[in-house]
């Protein structure tokens, strides 16, 4: 029971009641409060309140009537609400009780909110009364109501362009609904401030206005003449008025009356090497100015016919090709570069064009002979023969690329190869035999490519009665065939002649060639396969297409074998403009030849009304293919040592190179560290780096005398040089390893190279020098020399004999016989540099003259010592041993090294570089004795102890 006293009035009715208690007869919570289902709210994202509709209110019958207010009333808790709860993940909301006997509460925001990310959120409340008990236990809690809060949107943000710039074309005298569209957004999340209403050009006096859409035309024609390009400046509101943060340039080109052609690509396009394939139009389109076309092909043409040999081909030897392609030996090179073992090339004028191949040029004028010995007199069919030509229309007298005649007295042309009447002509007389029958001499090519100043690869497969020509790698058979009669017997030798035929008769050149030749190669006993043929013809530059997916099969792709030219046909001219923006130009050389390669575009099409169907110009233009970084080719090694006579006269011989290294380098320019604008003394620094690349040729050439075969000889093993895929060849000059190899291989062929002579009493020196290449000796490495001394040598019994006549100097004689035989001529041999011979001779004479005279000066001492030491033990020299049973073993090598092994570790550890002859252990031993350095009873002393005494006969 729980009473509060009221004071009543004065009245009887207060009397009466005097006093009421409003008894809480029993403390249970018996009811759940109640709240609305649903609520919907509205919160501005600047704001925190929520205005719900309903207003949030919860009830509980549990809370007693109110009465007057001159009653005593009792009030419970259980009828009060304590609290309201949210459930839901990440609610950003809390509902707050304002007034506990009356149920009100709200609901606030507990952060900031964006409509940007959430427009609107849904939950669940529940009302909780305050329960019974001192500390509310057993409170209820009501059902769980729906809430919906919309949050507002505030127009916080501009609007923004969708692209940073746009660019258009307009063609003059051409009136558009719309020449282009900008277009901006905005990132508020009500239709009220995302929408865009207006757009403006800020740009003043331009023929040319936007709509709300965001579309620009044009106000009255353009002229191309006038203005070529007009640049707008536009801006954009959104329906709240706020302005675009960053207003958006807009550039409109003005294009000339339409014109059909191609548009949109470089007539000079550059490529750098070694960065693989060049895109040669990557926005090219055609124009058919609203023409309707059905059909439409193009052929593109990469001319390089200035490039020798027709197109960048690896310019190595002509026979170092043939070895890459995969020919077997036995292949002989014509026209060889210039060399010591190869020079009937030298007088022939070259192009020095584009690239360093060995392009000869004939006027009508130069001829040259081939050595006897290149090639074999009469050639052992099959046999193949193989060139390069370039030549124009000539005369009409016949033009001799090669020739075999008779060398003397008569004009007969056993075979040979000429150009008539722009007719390929090959000539084959057969050898005199029994049966005297007519057989197959001539064969006759009549086709374009003789005479149109081009260059084209040409190979002869002769095995008669079957000659199959190629040219640029495509077979042709002859079309004329004469027959005629062997040759008659003859004992005359013949000339093999390049660029005119040799008469003997009249002992003179005739039938001069025009034009130019390279590569020419004659291969005896075996035919030339199809694919080293298209090997030799292959290209390493040319055009590529790698045509993009969606394409399909809609415009079909052809190529002629080297890859010049490509056509392509189709109908589909969306299709076509992508398949020309994929046309590359590609060059897989190393070290490409730079300078220029003409493009040509010629293009055809058709039209519905063939009448009036237009035609397109053709393209002209040109990659520029850029200087590749050069690199250099370096020779290191040894390159002066000496090695005793023995060994040059030995099988092995002397290895010339034995640590011999080959490296190549680059060296490009590199933008140095910083801004060069602020600091105008930063210069571009350059930096060198390794490079690994082919060979094709090594020559060892002796300097000075030539090697005379009788006496000397470089050798190396031609087993190894061929495991390595290398060829050799020698003269008296020297020897030159040829093929194209990597530079490894080259250093361990190189390693092999020996040097014999087994005359060596005259000779001291001799000199060599090592030169390297690639490309046809494009890039040429420095010259390696090298000298190589020869070390004659005294004959060592000498000196035995000499110690064994005066054994009481055997000491001195065998150290110093020792210090000029072996010490001074061993490590001269292990040292890789040495002195001229001349001066290793004098330092040997001087040695020994030193010898000789320190050799006096002991024994002068030593005699003189033994006297004193007779005179100071008379005594003792009158007690006489019986030493016929004794023997006395001299050990001169164990005393040498106890009383000099101190001295010759000094000795050696000061020799840093020095000539190890200056000094001798004689001549040290002599100076330590000037300098007083022992006294004589100490000598002598030292002197018994090199006796040892031989007791095993002794009886005690």
């Amino acid at each position: 029971m729980h009473c509060r006293r009221y004071k009543p009035p004065s009245s009887l009715m207060g009397l009466v009641l005097g006093l009421i208690c409003v008894v809480e007869a029993a403390k249970v919570n018996k009811h759940k409060p109640w709240i609305e289902t649903t609520y919907h709210g509205i919160v501005t994202e600047n704001d925190d309140k929520v205005l719900l509709d309903p207003p949030l209110i919860a009830l509980d019958k549990d809370a007693p009537l109110r009465y007057a207010e001159s009653f005593e009333v009792t009030f419970t808790k259980e009828g009060e609400i304590c609290g309201f709860r949210i459930h839901g993940q990440n609610v950003p909301f809390e509902a707050v009780v304002l007034d506990k006997s009356t149920g009100e509460g709200v609901i606030r925001a507990k952060e900031k909110l964006d409509c940007e990310l959430q427009k609107e959120h849904t939950f669940t409340i529940q009302a909780y009364d305050c329960g019974e008990g001192p500390d509310g236990e057993n409170m209820k809690k009501s059902h769980k109501a729906t809430v919906h809060v919309q949050v507002n949107d505030v127009n916080e943000y501009s609007p923004v362009f969708k692209e940073k710039a746009y660019r258009a074309t307009a063609i003059e005298g051409k009136t558009y609904d719309s020449i282009l569209r900008v277009e901006a957004v905005d990132a508020d999340c009500s239709f009220q401030y995302s929408q865009i209403c207006s757009y403006e050009i800020l740009t003043p006096d331009v023929p040319f206005t936007i709509d709300k859409e965001g579309y620009i035309k044009n106000t009255e024609q353009l002229n191309y003449s006038k203005e070529r390009m007009y640049k707008l400046t536009v801006t954009a509101y959104d329906c709240g008025k706020n302005r675009a943060s960053e207003d958006v340039l807009v550039k409109v080109d003005v294009k000339p009356t339409c014109k059909p052609g191609w548009q949109g690509w470089n007539k000079r396009m550059e490529y750098e090497p070694g960065t693989g394939s060049l895109a040669l139009f990557p926005s090219m389109h055609l124009e058919t100015c609203e023409e309707p076309i059905t059909s439409i092909q193009v052929n593109i043409e990469l001319e390089t016919s200035h490039i020798g040999k027709g197109c960048d081909r690896e310019t190595y030897s002509e026979k170092s090709l043939h070895m890459m392609c995969g020919a077997s030996s036995g292949t002989v090179e014509l026209l060889p570069a210039p060399s010591g073992s190869a020079n009937w090339t030298a007088g022939l004028p070259t192009d020095n064009g584009h690239d360093s191949d060995q392009v000869y040029e004939f006027n009508g004028t130069q001829a040259i002979r081939v050595p006897e010995g290149v090639v074999s007199s009469s050639l052992k069919e099959p046999f193949t023969i193989s060139v390069w030509m370039r030549h124009g229309p000539g005369a009409k007298e016949k033009e001799t690329i090669l020739c075999n005649s008779d060398k003397t007295e008569m004009n007969r042309h056993h075979y040979s190869l000429y150009v008539h009447n722009c007719r390929l002509i090959f000539l084959l007389r057969q050898d005199p035999s029994e049966s005297e029958n007519y057989k197959p001499a001539e064969f006759h090519w009549k086709l374009d490519q003789v005479c149109d100043k081009e260059w084209h690869h040409y190979v002869l497969n002769i095995e008669v009665p079957a000659v199959t020509l190629f040219v640029d790698g495509v077979s042709f058979d002859p079309f004329l065939v004469t027959e005629d009669y062997p040759l008659h017997a003859s004992k005359i030798e013949t000339q093999l002649t390049i660029g005119a035929c040799w008469q003997g008769g009249s002992a003179q050149m005739s039938q001069y060639f025009r034009g130019n030749l390279a590569g020419l190669m004659v291969r005896s006993g075996k035919l030339e396969k199809k694919r080293v043929i298209d090997c030799l013809y292959t290209c390493k530059e040319g055009l590529d297409i790698q045509l993009p997916e969606e394409v399909g099969t809609n415009i079909k792709v052809q190529f002629n074998p080297s890859q010049s030219s490509v056509t392509l046909e189709g109908d589909d001219m969306e299709s076509f403009d992508k398949v020309m923006q994929h046309v590359s130009y590609l060059n897989s050389r190393q070290f490409p030849t730079p300078g220029i390669r003409h493009l040509r575009i010629s293009t055809t099409v058709k039209c519905l009304n063939e009448e009036s169907c237009t035609s397109v110009p053709d393209v002209e233009g040109y990659v520029m293919v850029l200087q590749p970084e050069e690199p250099k080719i370096s020779l290191s090694g040894i390159d002066h040592f000496a090695r005793g006579a023995p060994e040059f006269e030995s099988a092995e011989g002397v290895t010339l190179f034995p640590e011999l290294r080959i490296v190549s380098t680059i060296t490009r320019e590199v933008e140095a560290e910083g801004d060069s604008e602020d600091d105008p003394t930063v210069q571009e620094s350059v930096v060198s780096e390794e490079i690994m690349h082919n060979l094709d040729t090594c020559e060892v050439t002796a300097v000075g005398e030539e090697l005379d075969a009788e006496h000397e000889s470089l050798e190396v093993d031609l087993a190894q040089i061929q495991q390595h895929g290398l060829e050799m060849s020698s003269s008296n000059m020297g020897l030159i390893i040829t093929g194209v190899n990597t530079m490894t291989n080259y250093e361990e062929v190189l390693h092999l190279i020996r040097y014999r002579n087994w005359h060596t009493e005259a000779l001291f020196d001799r000199k060599f020098k090592l030169v390297c290449s690639e490309l046809n000796g494009r890039y040429i490495s420095n010259t390696f020399k090298v000298e190589v001394n020869v070390i004659h040598t005294a004959n060592p019994m000498d000196h035995v004999n000499n110690a064994m006549m005066q054994p009481q100097f055997i000491s001195p004689i065998h150290h110093g016989s020792m210090d000029l035989s072996g010490h001074t001529l061993a490590n001269s041999h292990q040292a890789s540099v040495v002195p001229s011979a001349a001066t290793i001779v004098i330092v040997v004479c001087v040695s020994f003259l030193v010898f000789v005279i320190i050799l006096g000066v002991f024994r002068i001492r030593a005699a003189h010592q033994r006297t004193m030491r007779d005179q100071e033990n008379g005594k003792e020299s009158e007690m006489d041993w019986d030493d016929s049973a004794l023997t006395i073993t001299v050990n001169p090598m164990e005393t040498y090294e106890d009383q000099h092994s101190s001295e010759e570790e000094e000795e050696e550890e000061s020799e840093d570089g020095e000539e190890e002859d200056d000094i001798t252990s004689a001549e040290s031993e002599s100076s330590e004795d000037e300098e007083g350095g022992e006294p004589e009873d100490q000598q002598a002393a030292n002197r018994q102890q090199q006796l040892e005494w031989d007791d095993s006969t002794l009886t005690y």
